[in-house]
Parts: structure tokens; sequence; C-alpha cells
């Protein structure tokens, strides 16, 4: 089964603890964007759990994943259109 996906033994890359993390932190944040969360006042968490010093070190999987950067920047977009209001 593991070969069959692809990360076998024989595996032309195979897995490493980091992309674990990264996949665990991509799809948190997807997670929190999709369902309205507050994900600025998550983020504090979410970067303890990664062992990150501060929250600003968590930021860099938002530019990582170019679905969760949209979603940020649609966020983004909204809040200047609620502010200018």
């Amino acid at each position: 089964m593991v070969n069959d996906a692809g990360v076998g033994g024989g595996a032309v890359s195979a897995p490493r603890l980091h992309d674990l993390r990264h996949t665990f932190a991509v799809r948190t944040l997807l997670s929190w964007y999709r369902t309205g969360e507050d994900v600025q006042a998550k983020l504090p968490s979410l970067s303890t759990y990664l062992g990150h010093r501060e929250p600003a070190s968590t930021y860099w999987y938002l530019s990582a994943a170019p679905e969760l950067l949209s979603l940020a920047a649609a966020r983004q977009n909204t809040g200047w259109t609620a502010i200018r209001s």
C-alpha cells in the first residue's frame, strides 16, 4: 500500500518529518480560513504547537501554499472594504 502511494522504499523522494509538519500547518490554516475562524487569534497556538518562538515564523506557511495565500488575500480585501465603508 505504501509503495502503491509512491512513498515507500523505492520512492524517488521519501517523505520527511518536515513535510508532515508543513501539511499539518497548511491544512489547519486552510480549515480556519474556510470556516471563518479568527486566524490572527489562533495563530499563536499553532505556532506553539509547531515549536516556533514567534507567530511570524508560522506566517511563512501562508506564502507556501497558493490556495492558502488566496484565502488570506481575499479575507484581507474584505477587511479593507469594511474599513473603507
